[in-house]
């Protein structure tokens, strides 16, 4: 479905984690902030590191955003704002 995939082929920076047919839609990962993300990351010197993770970009990206997005709200519904990492 075109709304799920984009490849911005003309950005200096495609493929930027080194994949084929790479999804751009979420260029910057909306999940960043969240601590509990369900990507590959590293901390590197106190930074979320997510230069090695593929998460947002690859050809199921859309669904597994939409869900860990899903999943987050539900947590800070049930445990509230101040409580949720």
């Amino acid at each position: 479905m075109s709304y799920k995939f984009f490849s911005n082929k003309d950005c200096e920076y495609y493929p930027c984690h080194k994949i084929e047919n790479q999804n751009c839609l979420f260029c910057f990962c909306p999940l960043y902030l969240i601590e509990d993300c369900g990507g590959d990351f590293k901390i590197l010197n106190g930074y979320k590191d997510c230069s090695n993770c593929t998460k947002n970009h690859d050809e199921n990206s859309y669904d597994f955003v939409l869900s860990r997005i899903k999943k987050y709200f539900e947590k800070v519904k049930n445990e509230g704002a101040d409580n949720v990492k």
